[in-house]
């Protein structure tokens, strides 16, 4: 090898990394974009949806993988196109905020002109998907969309302390969409099911205020805490999650062990919600309170898809 080729090889392996490196925070960027945790986490409502839509019907999964990847793809196209609204709408709090100040709509590694027209776009692809499923799923995608965006992002938010209650129907429409794919919502099962991750999602998010308490108020996000105190908000937490209780017990045809466990998971939450008014660590405490509601709502979806099972002998 001549000396001529050693700074050739240099620089294609500066290039290379380079361009490495440029992918990463692109991936980054999205990931950030997409809020991809809560992305994923739509996911498993949508499916569940499903599943018992099928598991109810005596319909069979392999005559619906289609159903299925449309609803899924379709689902997850609609709630990514909301999210990127959310952070094009809401890019002025979110440089205030230290947990959004990374996102690419601060930095401006992508364009607030990119970031909506992808919002448009992926909301627009996924509604088309929902539609080749049934028009009932692709309705509630759109209330979910819908409320997310317009009642929620650019009216509630700053404004009132009901926000979180707004922000929660949008968020628990998603076993209704993958319901909806294989028969009409209206019944008893996903009602339920609409009630479980609405009435989850207040204290859930609660934890969430609470833990960035000083960022919400240095926002000026009328979140409860930030409004009405820390006492009002963990009194709340507590009633939202005794409301759970009964929730369960109107899904006994998914068997005593799925009631049990769901019941079990209820009397945790309370207590870990009722120590609030006796700890001196608030922060903490919202700690706990936020991982014991993302492994809570995790367990009961898997929950209702591990009980049914035998849907594969039909």
């Amino acid at each position: 090898m001549s000396n001529n080729e050693i700074p050739s090889l240099q620089k294609d392996g500066r290039s290379i990394i380079s361009n490495q490196r440029n992918i990463a925070s692109i991936i980054t960027d999205l990931k950030l974009l997409f809020k991809a945790n809560v992305l994923i986490a739509n996911v498993l409502p949508v499916f569940s949806g499903f599943w018992l839509a099928l598991y109810f019907t005596n319909a069979s999964l392999s005559t619906n993988l289609d159903v299925l990847l449309l609803t899924i793809f379709g689902s997850t196209m609609v709630i990514a196109g909301a999210l990127a609204l959310n952070n094009w709408y809401d890019v002025d709090i979110d440089t205030v905020m230290d947990r959004t100040k990374s996102r690419p709509t601060v930095t401006g590694n992508i364009s607030l002109k990119v970031v909506l027209m992808m919002g448009i776009s992926l909301s627009g692809l996924g509604f088309i998907l929902l539609l080749f499923t049934t028009v009932e799923a692709a309705l509630y995608a759109f209330v979910g969309w819908f409320t997310y965006c317009f009642p929620y992002t650019m009216w509630s938010k700053r404004k009132y302390t009901f926000n979180t209650i707004i922000g929660s129907v949008s968020g628990a429409v998603t076993p209704l969409i993958g319901w909806a794919a294989i028969a009409p919502g209206f019944q008893k099962v996903p009602i339920i099911l609409f009630l479980i991750l609405f009435i989850f999602q207040m204290p859930h998010t609660f934890a969430i205020a609470v833990k960035k308490y000083k960022e919400y108020k240095a926002a000026g996000v009328a979140m409860l805490p930030v409004v009405r105190g820390l006492a009002v908000t963990k009194r709340q937490m507590a009633l939202y999650i005794a409301c759970l209780f009964p929730l369960p017990f109107f899904l006994a045809p998914l068997g005593v062990t799925f009631m049990v466990i769901a019941t079990l998971l209820n009397i945790g939450w309370l207590v870990v919600s009722i120590s609030g008014f006796f700890t001196k660590n608030d922060l903490k405490w919202a700690h706990v309170n936020f991982l014991y509601s993302v492994n809570y709502i995790t367990i009961i979806f898997l929950m209702m898809i591990i009980v049914t099972l035998p849907i594969f002998d039909r």
